[in-house]
């Protein structure tokens, strides 16, 4: 724990607290290692079934999301330091995401948790700065107090008003098909393979359970693909497809092989070729 108390302020998000601090007033600061440990209890915890409003002032159902996996990225629309960087890396990471595991391999919901602030009329505001209207499958949505305190419940999310804003964690959590937490992630601009992982292993899953050919080379396809660093973008290694492929028919040919040795060893017993191997009886006698 240790080591999380010298982490965890690299990723922390401290909202601007002068005006308490003029008045003579401390405001409750949230303890790291308490809030990281809350965050990490709600790993494997299904996410209740709540109605949020979108920012079309339309009604969204949680429910309606499952299927797939789910990112849900938490913001409040009239930050204007940590939250904006947060959604901008996340667009990005979207970006790369789905070109390595499809385009609808998984659903994106920015949560504006500020149930007084956040209102339709900001999300869509929000949403054009952001470009986040350009991508598929990207919804923003509030609810109200009740609700909001609900689902950041579920989530494992803490926060504490702070003078103009919120003090709170910069987490993003991964939901799977099902709706339960699968993976957090910390900080605003969390390295793309980090993301990825989890979402390889909810898309992909751990172990190939269907032989279709669709399935199989997709599984081939992110195999074969690279995360290059120098770029920050993961690209196809054609390399790692031949190795495949030539040790597929190295083993292929040395099957091949065996099988025509044994072929041969077989027909010559037959023949007489060779003599018939002694049993345990007939060297009793």
């Amino acid at each position: 724990m240790g080591l999380l108390r010298h982490l965890l302020p690299l990723v922390w998000l401290l909202a601007p607290i002068a005006p308490l601090a003029a008045e003579g007033q401390s405001p409750e600061a949230l303890d790291p290692e308490q809030v990281y440990q809350v965050s990490q209890d709600a790993i494997g915890r299904e996410v209740g079934a709540h109605v949020l409003r979108d920012q079309t002032g339309a009604p969204l159902a949680l429910a309606d999301l499952r299927g797939r996996p789910l990112v849900i990225s938490l913001v409040y629309t009239s930050c204007s330091s940590i939250c904006p960087v947060v959604t901008d890396h996340l667009h990005d990471a979207v970006s790369e995401a789905r070109k390595v595991l499809g385009e609808d391999s998984f659903a994106v919901l920015t949560f504006g948790f500020d149930a007084s602030g956040d209102r339709p009329a900001r999300l869509r505001a929000f949403a054009i700065s952001h470009r986040l209207g350009r991508l598929d499958d990207w919804f923003l949505a509030s609810a109200e107090p009740a609700t909001t305190e609900a689902l950041l419940r579920d989530l494992g999310f803490s926060w504490r008003d702070a003078a103009g804003g919120f003090d709170h964690p910069s987490q993003t959590t991964i939901l799977d098909a099902r709706g339960r937490v699968y993976r957090q992630l910390y900080g605003e601009d969390f390295p793309l393979p980090v993301f990825m992982a989890p979402l390889k292993e909810l898309v992909l899953g751990r172990t190939t359970a269907s032989i279709a050919p669709a399935d199989l080379w997709s599984r081939l396809t992110f195999l074969c693909t690279v995360y290059n660093p120098l770029t920050r973008a993961y690209r196809f290694d054609y390399g790692i497809l031949f190795g495949i492929f030539f040790g597929a028919v190295s083993l292929l040919l040395t099957g091949v092989v065996i099988l025509r040795l044994w072929l041969e060893r077989r027909r010559a017993r037959r023949r007489g070729g060779l003599p018939r191997p002694t049993t345990r009886n007939e060297v009793a006698r």
